[in-house]
Formats: C-alpha cells, sequence, structure tokens
C-alpha cells in the first residue's frame, strides 16, 4: 500500500503533527482552576520546542458548558472565563512566530439551548420563525412521545419536549447530543448564511485551520422517518449505513460550500472532520478534491493492540484515500476516547463507542510499554497525525475520579452506568510533586481533581530524562522532519518479518518495525537503529518499536 509522495510545494498540512489542547486542562494562568488563553499563550515554547507543527484548540468559546464547551451560544466570541479576542490574536502573532500554526473548532451540528436563537424559538412558540431552523416537530400518540426513535450520543433518546410560552407541555426538538445542544436544520438558508459567516469571520482572524465537530451529522432526511434503534440501542455510527440523521450524501454540498470559501483564502487553509462513518471507503468521501482537506481515523484509533488489526486499519485507510488524492491522518487519542495507555494494557485493548468505554482492569506498565511503541508506528506512518496533550507525558486515564467531580453528560444520560469522558480530560501536570503540579496557582483546586501519582510524570520531572515518554516524543518529532523517507513523505511498503511484526519501509532508507508479538525479533541486516521506545540489545523485545536507517549511514 503507499502513499502519494510529497514536494516542497505541497501544502503543509499534508504531512503535520497537530498538538491537540483541550483548553480547560492545558495551563491555566489567572488562578481558576481552568485552563485558558493565557495558559496556553505561557507554554507556546513548549510547543515549539516538542517539535509540533500546528496546535489544536477546542472549543473556547460562549458556553454554558453542558457538554465541556461543545454546546456554543455565540461562535464569534471567547467565553470570558477562558479570554477574549484579544487574547486569541496575541496567541495567533506567537504561535506564528514560533512556526506554529492554529486551527479552531467549528461546532456547526448544534447550539448550546442558551442561543438566542434557540431561546426565541422556544418563547416565540410554535409559530415562531427561529423554530425553521432547528428540528421541532410535534409528538406521537398525541404529542405525548417522540416524534421519532432517534438516539443520543450520550444516551437516551435524541428528543426533549418543550414547555411552551402558555405553560402547556408542546413540541419536541431534536439534539443527538445532550438536550442542552439542540440540532440546527442545514436545509434552513439562515442557518447556512450564519456558518458561512462564522467560516469567514475565523479565517479573516488569520486561523490556519478549522476542525468540524460531527461533520456526518449536518444532514437528516426529510419527514425524519425511524432510524430501527431498539430499546438500549447505542450511538454506533461506525457500524451504520443508510441511517436517517448520520453520514447522508447531503452533508457534503455543506462541505462544498465551505471549501469555495477557504480557497479564497491564502496560505493553505485546513478542513479536517471528524467523520465517525462505517469504513474507510464512506470517510474518503469527505475529502474529495473538492471538500474537507483531510478528516480523523477513527479505524486506527480503535483497532487493538494486534498487528493483524492495525495493519487493517493502516491499509484500508490509505486504499480508501489514495483515489481522492487526500492524505491519511493518524491519531491515539483525543478529548472524547479512553487515553491510549491505559486502553493498550487492558486483555481488551480496542476503544469501545465514546463514553461508553467501563473501566476494566488494565496493566499501566504494558500499556506504557505499548503506547510508547504504538507512537513510533503513528509517526513513521505517511500523512499527518494529531497528537493529545498529555500523550507526551505518557498520561493514563483517570479511572477513579470521584463520581461528584464527573461532568460529562454520557454520567448522568446514561443512567450513571457510563462515566464517561471526564478521564481523559484531567489538567496537565507541569512541575513540583502534588497537585496542582503547576497547572494552576498552588493552593488552588483544578477543575477536575489530578491524582498523586502524577508526580513522576510531570513535564518538569521528564524533561532532562532521555528515556523518559518526553523525550521519546521529542526525539521522534525532530527525526521525523529530518530521516529521508519520513521528511520527504516517501511511500510506504510493507516487509514481512513474521507473524505479529510489522514492518515497513518509507523509501530506501528508513525502516520501522513494531513488534507485537510475544517473542524477540531479531534485527541483524535490518539497519542501524537511530530510536526504539524500549532498549533494543540485538534483538527487538514484546511491544517495542524501532526507527532504522537502512543505508547504513
Amino acid at each position: 500500500m503507499t502513499s502519494s509522495s510529497r514536494d516542497d510545494r505541497r501544502p503543509w498540512w499534508r504531512t503535520a503533527v497537530v498538538y491537540e489542547v483541550y483548553l480547560r486542562s492545558f495551563a491555566d494562568s489567572d488562578g481558576d482552576g481552568v485552563g485558558d488563553v493565557g495558559g496556553l499563550r505561557s507554554r507556546v515554547p513548549y510547543l515549539a520546542d516538542l517539535g509540533a507543527d500546528a496546535v489544536w484548540v477546542t472549543p473556547w468559546y460562549p458556553s454554558p458548558m453542558a457538554d465541556g464547551g461543545y454546546d456554543v451560544t455565540d461562535h464569534r466570541a471567547i467565553d470570558p472565563r477562558l479570554g477574549t479576542l484579544a487574547d486569541v490574536d496575541a496567541l495567533l502573532a506567537e504561535l506564528h512566530d514560533a512556526g506554529l500554526r492554529l486551527v479552531v473548532d467549528l461546532v456547526a451540528n448544534h447550539t448550546s439551548a442558551e442561543h438566542p436563537w434557540f431561546r426565541a424559538a422556544v418563547a416565540g412558540g410554535p409559530a415562531a420563525p427561529e423554530r425553521a431552523r432547528y428540528f421541532f416537530r410535534d409528538g406521537r400518540d398525541g404529542g405525548a412521545s417522540p416524534p421519532n426513535d432517534w438516539i443520543s450520543a450520550f444516551g437516551g433518546p435524541a428528543w426533549t419536549r418543550v414547555r411552551e410560552p402558555d405553560g402547556s407541555t408542546g413540541q419536541w426538538y431534536l439534539h443527538l447530543f445532550a438536550p442542552e445542544q439542540p440540532d440546527l436544520d442545514w436545509d434552513d438558508a439562515a442557518v447556512q448564511e450564519e456558518f458561512d459567516g462564522i467560516v469567514r469571520f475565523w479565517l479573516d482572524r488569520g486561523v490556519d485551520g478549522i476542525r468540524v465537530d460531527a461533520a456526518p451529522a449536518l444532514a437528516k432526511v426529510p419527514g425524519l422517518p425511524d432510524a430501527g434503534h431498539g430499546p438500549g440501542a447505542r450511538f454506533e455510527s461506525s457500524r451504520w449505513r443508510d441511517n436517517p440523521h448520520w453520514d447522508r450524501e447531503e452533508v457534503h454540498e455543506v462541505f462544498r460550500r465551505w471549501r469555495r470559501i477557504s480557497d479564497a483564502y491564502p496560505g493553505d487553509r485546513l478542513f479536517v472532520s471528524e467523520a465517525v462513518v462505517a469504513g474507510p471507503e464512506r470517510l474518503a468521501r469527505y475529502v474529495r478534491p473538492d471538500e474537507l482537506h483531510t478528516t480523523f481515523n477513527f479505524d486506527y484509533l480503535r483497532a487493538p493492540w494486534d498487528a493483524g488489526s492495525l495493519r487493517a486499519a493502516i491499509d484500508g485507510t490509505l486504499g480508501a484515500l489514495a483515489p481522492v488524492g487526500a492524505p491519511a491522518t493518524w491519531v491515539l487519542s483525543s478529548h472524547d476516547e479512553t487515553r491510549h495507555v491505559t486502553r493498550f494494557g487492558r486483555a481488551a485493548s480496542g476503544a469501545a463507542t465514546m463514553g461508553f468505554d467501563r473501566s476494566v482492569p488494565a496493566d499501566p506498565v504494558l500499556g506504557l510499554r505499548r503506547a510508547r511503541a504504538a507512537a513510533l508506528l503513528t509517526l513513521a506512518l505517511p500523512g499527518g497525525a494529531y497528537l493529545y496533550q498529555g500523550e507526551e507525558l505518557g498520561l493514563p486515564e483517570v479511572e477513579d475520579l470521584p463520581e461528584e467531580a464527573l461532568t460529562d453528560p454520557t454520567w448522568e444520560r446514561s443512567g450513571r452506568t457510563a462515566r464517561g469522558r471526564d478521564g481523559c480530560r484531567v489538567p496537565l501536570p507541569w512541575s513540583g510533586d502534588r497537585p496542582p503540579f503547576g497547572f494552576t496557582a498552588d493552593g488552588v483546586r483544578p477543575w477536575l481533581p489530578q491524582p498523586e501519582r502524577w508526580r513522576e510524570l510531570t513535564v518538569a520531572a521528564q524533561r532532562d530524562d532521555p528515556a523518559s515518554t518526553l523525550s521519546l516524543y521529542r526525539s521522534a518529532l525532530r527525526l521525523r522532519r529530518g530521516l529521508p523517507g519520513l521528511a520527504d513523505d516517501a511511500r510506504l511498503t510493507w516487509r514481512d518479518l513474521g507473524d505479529g511484526v510489522l514492518a515497513f519501509d518509507r523509501g530506501p532508507a528508513f525502516r520501522c518495525v513494531v513488534n507485537l508479538s510475544a517473542r524477540p525479533v531479531p534485527l541483524t541486516g535490518q539497519g542501524r537503529p537511530v530510536l526504539a521506545s524500549a532498549a533494543v540489545d540485538g534483538g527487538l523485545p514484546a511491544d517495542t518499536a524501532v526507527w532504522l536507517r537502512t543505508d547504513q549511514r
């Protein structure tokens, strides 16, 4: 399987390593226990030193925080708890001065229930023109039952009934996510024009890219027919085909519309989609030449620690994207998924549906060993990669957060059976030997509690240790820019080194070998090791990866 070769004239995003910042948990500059734009600005030198090419920041817009900022009341402003537009302008300048680019998050499927549009829609009653911007419908059974069987990603039905201005129970509104996140109707001209303006607002401000949240949700079948979801069904969109509320053909006209806008701007502006769909062929439709530029790769993210599964995800991705000319984008963790250090330490190491990954025993030593190997595998593949904040520190999922600290809507919507995504969003440890570990001012409690055991995982503890996970990431990102085969984005060619081993070349001078078997793998004749995820002494131990120069230089 191959990827396209790159030359210096190709856009930056085809091979970029993008660092995801979940802003509330990155760094706090004002001592309120919540990360903010000022905190991110203070850490720009860290990101530049790490070797990232760009930063993606999760939503920083005004929000009631019913879903961690993905319930937006104003797409053209910054939540005052997080900063100001002037702070963002300063951040942009500082990132660009450091050679980094900025990608912002666009939440276009829904607004907050506190958005002025939705408040007007409820306050105006059934005849309010604003209701045409959302999905307000009469219920079944005389109004007592939801209009159809659609379900929410966070559990339960996707419909909530409103109280009309006269005090009566009235229509229902659609929310594929939390009730506080009503879905927009993208057939409405006002919705289309509003988001055209939002896209232009951020591109005019100088951002380098836009990440499209929940991209497959932006179109629904007219008439809103039943989807066939049975009782207790989960939002498993990676298995859905011909679903009336997900991955409809009509969504692609939205992306063509935005692509026409972005193509008028200088500087290779990027769109990247979040699209959890049924297989790489469906995913490739989002990055056709006149649509979005790249898309997250959930088949790879959710693959278990198994050579066959990972190779199938890699081959499937490269094979599906080649005909449309789009680069692959590889991801191991995010703010929506169990951290892969923990996932890879479990007997069943594949990722579950978002927010429903039940805690099961994990071996932290094994998980970290595999995560380090997975990092070298990921950064050796053709295309770009996304790193989630803290993975360069080897942070595990925090699975013992007290119940009273949980904020993810999945917790309540699942009847308190699924703990949700808070465990991967715990604020980063920067320095010191006790919480808040330099995340915020001493004596201030972060918005989610940090475990005491993180004292050995802080940036300060790892910075000067050549064997640390932070040092591994820094070395890998530096070499990725300089090694022949990686720096010039050479084609991938598989090599057969036996069952349970992934081995491939990128051009004539680079080879990556990952041992997912239980036995050591001989490296004689494979080349000169330049970076390994664990000690390599003649052979490659289990759960270890190595980068080799095959030209013997």
